[in-house]
């Protein structure tokens, strides 16, 4: 909101004219001229020098059994990642995309088989939510963060994203309602328990031993199990927050 306060301040608009647009692209909107409540000019202004939404689905599955789809999303750029929407007795939660491809190496992992391309944007990890949203015609109240990508690699957008989607102007959702997942990448566990918010974090661990882990998920190499465990306990009794 701050960064398109001072869009609109450098167009010659007034400061207030950036919270209603905000309120408009949250709620869905992808035409500027159903934001009716700004001027012409100014929609006119918006048209020719930004877009709204860079997302499109290009692909979509839906299960015969419970209705999860699987959306196949393709990116401004042609580049594509997939996001998945699950409907439970609370409402319907969403897995997330954090990158284009993954650096990880993971060896079960078939996000990981080209390496990473490039890091999403904030922009484009929230628009996942209002793609889907959109799709289903429904209100996503949870979010889970593990679809393509390493979210600990992609620290700065990740918390620009969750600053966004907690905004009560925006999409408004709970911090406790949203779950980060890391493949144990220990700086970013230690930066993000330094930042403040209730947000949940789940550890993907696959192996109970530096061994087998160690084989089939390289990152264990550089922060083997005894040192990730450590750094979860920190975690906890840092921000008093539950590790999955």
């Amino acid at each position: 909101l701050e960064e398109l306060q001072d869009y609109i301040i450098n167009l010659g608009e007034p400061k207030f004219r950036a919270l209603q647009i905000y309120k408009w692209i949250y709620s869905g909107v992808w035409n500027f001229e159903e934001m009716t409540n700004i001027s012409k000019t100014l929609r006119d202004k918006l048209k020719s020098n930004t877009t709204i939404g860079n997302l499109a689905i290009y692909k979509k599955f839906i299960s015969t059994l419970d209705g999860t789809r699987r959306y196949l999303i393709q990116l401004s750029d042609n580049n594509y990642i997939e996001s998945v929407l699950m409907k439970y007795k609370h409402g319907y939660s969403i897995c997330i995309s954090s990158q284009v491809g993954c650096a990880m190496g993971c060896k079960f992992c078939a996000s990981t088989k080209n390496g990473k391309i490039r890091n999403l944007s904030a922009g484009e990890i929230i628009d996942q939510i209002i793609t889907v949203e959109r799709d289903v015609g429904e209100r996503i109240s949870n979010v889970v963060m593990m679809g393509v990508g390493e979210p600990l690699d992609n620290f700065d957008n990740i918390v620009k994203f969750i600053k966004n989607v907690n905004n009560p102007n925006g999409l408004n959702i709970w911090q406790r309602h949203i779950t980060i997942s890391t493949c144990g990448v220990i700086p970013g566990i230690k930066k993000f328990m330094n930042e403040e918010g209730q947000v949940n974090l789940a550890i993907s661990l696959h192996a109970p031993n530096n061994t087998l882990r160690s084989r089939i998920m390289p990152i264990n190499k550089a922060y083997p199990l005894n040192e990730l465990m450590e750094t979860i306990k920190e975690y906890i009794n840092k921000t008093n927050r539950r590790v999955t």
